[in-house]
């Protein structure tokens, strides 16, 4: 499933891996079953090599980590949550285009 640049998020990593991250992360929410998660794939594996070194992209089953699924209240999935100090700083619900994540990825990398 993750390739070379793509995390793989789980209930057990998720406190250091996401939250304790000093750069920005990008989550994919999604499910085996969810055919709009499937066509999100390409763009997010595009994401994690575009952005590799500035932010780390990774991908959350929410089927087999309810934990992480519940806390952050993912009702519906694909759901891309940025993270930036702990903290979301951008979400997006649904199918979500190239251009949208780009943009916050963009927004939340550039130098204050």
């Amino acid at each position: 499933m993750p390739g070379a640049n793509m995390l793989e998020f789980t209930d057990d990593n998720f406190q250091s891996d996401v939250i304790g991250s000093d750069i920005p992360v990008l989550v994919d929410f999604w499910a085996e079953w969810c055919m709009p998660c499937r066509m999100l794939a390409p763009t997010i594996e595009e994401i994690a090599n575009e952005f590799e070194g500035t932010v780390k992209v990774g991908k959350l089953d929410t089927d087999k980590n309810r934990t992480v699924s519940v806390e952050h209240k993912i009702t519906a999935i694909p759901t891309v949550i940025i993270f930036k100090g702990g903290e979301v700083a951008k979400k997006f619900v649904g199918l979500t285009n190239k251009q949208d994540l780009e943009a916050a990825l963009k927004e939340l990398t550039a130098p204050a």
